[in-house]
């Protein structure tokens, strides 16, 4: 079984990283973890008033300020804290998700819980520039909270309508374990997803000729739902409800579409690693995925 028994939970002190903290909170009762409550506290540099004027070293925080910070941080932490869930809170000066990133090579971390801040204007820039770094480069799992989850549950299970999206790539097989461990924890019943995209080259290939079209997506339908029944072992639907599924379309759009009428409580899903071709993939996919899910989003890279 796959546990986190060490969980790490950047806070901000908005209400998005309220929802990650109660999320952290509550899955680390049911695995009996342990939580690292992270603020990173941004370096100022003061620019040299005037040309050739000397710069001025970096305004860092005071003694004074670390211990304010500090017992805000514990004040913000308490009431997730009900429980008897253990915390640790820490301040680390830097860069936002280079920070985040040490920080959970360092511990190690079985998981990351970030609150998202939505999909609109600012927050678009904010889920660039700190939270889609963190989900394409950590080499742990990373539970995504949308600010729209409410009414947390203070009391396991948390998930019992799990969904995985899959390619039957080594990343989505991996995200399946995960998915599948999660399932088995809770009783919950899970559903493996996997959405078929005709490639635009056979489209292209194959447009003049309708009934070769439609015999290729008839034979990559049938492949497809094969590899679907056989890739959930026996002994895994033995502990929970698995139902697979095959759909057509635009991978993020059907993924959000089926969690929104399942009324999923968990989307998990695998990254393609950090090349160009898998920024690209990211953006299109799972980065979709993450801004649009009104349930929080599991992501692997590995």
């Amino acid at each position: 079984m796959i546990e986190f028994q060490r969980i790490l939970c950047p806070i901000d002190f908005s209400d998005y990283s309220r929802h990650a903290l109660d999320h952290a909170a509550t899955l680390a009762r049911w695995y009996d973890s342990t939580i690292t409550v992270l603020y990173v506290h941004p370096i100022v540099p003061i620019a040299a008033s005037a040309p050739g004027a000397p710069a001025f070293p970096p305004l860092v925080a005071t003694d004074r300020d670390r211990d304010q910070l500090l017992e805000s941080m514990q004040g913000f932490a308490r009431g997730a804290s009900d429980g008897g869930v253990p915390m640790t809170c820490e301040i680390i000066e830097g860069t936002a998700a280079a920070v985040i990133l040490a920080r959970a090579e360092e511990l190690p971390a079985d998981l990351i819980v970030l609150g998202t801040h939505g999909r609109s204007g600012f927050e678009r820039l904010v889920l660039g520039s700190v939270t889609e770094k963190v989900l394409r480069k950590s080499s742990c799992p990373v539970l995504s909270v949308p600010p729209r989850v409410h009414g947390v549950a203070h009391r396991p299970p948390l998930f019992t309508r799990i969904l995985c999206a899959v390619d039957f790539s080594d990343c989505s097989v991996s995200a399946l374990a995960y998915a599948m461990s999660i399932a088995q924890e809770a009783d919950a019943h899970l559903t493996v997803l996997h959405v078929m995209e005709v490639p635009l080259e056979a489209e292209e290939f194959l447009s003049g000729d309708s009934e070769a079209l439609r015999d290729y997506t008839a034979g990559a339908r049938e492949a497809r739902r094969e590899r679907l029944q056989t890739i959930v072992p026996d002994a895994v639907r033995a502990y929970c409800t698995v139902e697979t599924m095959l759909a057509e379309g635009k991978p993020s759009r059907e993924i959000l579409r089926v969690t929104r009428e399942q009324q999923s409580d968990l989307v998990v899903i695998g990254i393609h690693g950090r090349s160009a071709a898998d920024v690209l993939f990211f953006g299109s996919t799972t980065q979709h995925v993450v801004r649009e899910a009104t349930c929080p989003v599991l992501t692997l890279r590995r």
